[in-house]
């Protein structure tokens, strides 16, 4: 199962997962707690472990700022969690040439023809769950909403191919060292 801890900010954040090593991590560039500018995403990119993808997230922004985040080697992947369309997708698909991420509901059975869906709950970032029983998928699936260490279990029974986590891995509001390598570690082990 793929790992992403998103909302990554600072550069003790970068070392946490460095050492951790999930499969990938997310800038958050829309307004958010979390969000970060071009400047400090270039920063943490580059003392990020290199085996290690970058996800670029994303709310109704100006296609040119993604496109210039993916040129200049900033992200690896884009996340859309905004109104963006299956057009959008296309133009990313035909200009960028990266994976997309296109979140949705789990009450939204909208179909986008992008490389994977990551469902989430009514309110993205909130860290609630959601009722997990109404998943649905018809392709690689990420879950997020809420995960936390005693979901792991669960989640392994669920047709998805990996968890994006952020509050989980939080304490008072910044990533938190302890919280992220035993996620990792335990969702390695599964």
């Amino acid at each position: 199962m793929k790992i992403k801890i998103c909302g990554l900010s600072r550069e003790e954040d970068i070392a946490y997962v460095n050492e951790a090593k999930p499969d990938l991590v997310g800038f958050v560039f829309a307004k958010s707690r979390r969000q970060v500018s071009d400047k400090q995403a270039k920063k943490l990119k580059s003392l990020l472990d290199t085996h290690i993808k970058s996800v670029g997230v994303f709310i109704d922004e100006p296609r040119e700022h993604i496109v210039n985040l993916v040129k200049e080697g900033i992200i690896d992947i884009i996340q859309l969690h905004g109104h963006e369309s299956q057009d959008d997708i296309e133009y990313y698909k035909k200009t960028c040439r990266v994976p997309i991420i296109k979140a949705r509901h789990v009450d939204d059975s909208t179909h986008y023809d992008c490389d994977f869906d990551l469902i989430d709950n009514i309110n993205p970032g909130s860290g609630q769950k959601f009722d997990w029983s109404l998943i649905k998928v018809n392709k690689p699936t990420f879950l997020a909403g809420g995960i936390g260490i005693d979901d792991i279990e669960e989640l392994s029974h669920l047709p998805i191919v990996g968890i994006d986590l952020s509050s989980s891995v939080e304490t008072d509001g910044k990533k938190d060292r302890e919280k992220i390598i035993d996620i990792v570690r335990r969702v390695r082990c599964k």
